[in-house]
């Protein structure tokens, strides 16, 4: 398998928001291994993430942390999801209802519940997806003159220094600097962003 970009144990953590311990231990018990991993995982950089491997953490940790779906059901979704190959996760679009996962099966050409096959009629869908059109309304909420500084705050995102008028952490973006992204896709990655914002992390020296 050729990976375009490679993220490490630490930069998964820091993009994804889940913690090293959480993202070890899914990978020792099998629950979500990185895409390239030594058999040797007490070597350094022995777990290496790509990009397809954070997006399927991200919808991970969306059903985890928003949607409140147990870690033990979401095991099973695993296991029912395998078929589908090592991008499971983020290759179909996921539902929830009563903390339970929901997909359209195209087989059946209905809604159901993974693990129990159950068909969902009429009902109320949450779809577990970045919301691009939260990130569109923050970026009209901010000032003009919050483009392009950074900030600390003591409530805010554990007193990180964030992009003045976001809760995005530097570090995030250092993160995509460092992995030699364009002003452009990290951009696409944070909406909300300017180039004027990007400028300033950069001459800050952060992704030195």
């Amino acid at each position: 398998m050729t990976l375009v970009q490679a993220f490490s144990l630490e930069q998964a953590s820091r993009l994804t928001g889940i913690s090293v311990n959480q993202l070890r231990n899914w990978d020792r018990t099998g629950f979500f291994r990185p895409s390239l991993a030594s058999e040797n995982r007490r070597e350094a950089f022995s777990r290496i993430y790509s990009f397809v491997d954070l997006a399927s953490l991200k919808v991970i940790s969306t059903l985890r942390n928003e949607t409140r779906v147990s870690l033990q059901h979401l095991r099973e979704v695993g296991k029912k999801l395998s078929k589908l190959g090592e991008n499971k996760w983020a290759s179909i679009t996921l539902y929830v209802l009563n903390k339970k996962v929901v997909f359209h099966n195209p087989e059946t050409d209905s809604k159901e519940e993974i693990v129990s096959g159950q068909a969902i009629l009429d009902i109320p869908l949450e779809v577990v997806r970045t919301n691009m059109q939260r990130a569109v309304d923050a970026e009209r909420q901010r000032t003009s003159d919050e483009f392009g500084r950074l900030e600390k705050h003591r409530f805010v995102a554990h007193a990180q220094t964030v992009v003045a008028g976001t809760r995005i952490p530097v570090r995030a973006v250092v993160s995509f600097i460092k992995a030699s992204y364009s002003d452009e896709q990290i951009i696409e990655e944070y909406p909300s962003l300017t180039v004027d914002d990007i400028a300033a992390i950069r001459k800050a020296g952060l992704a030195a």
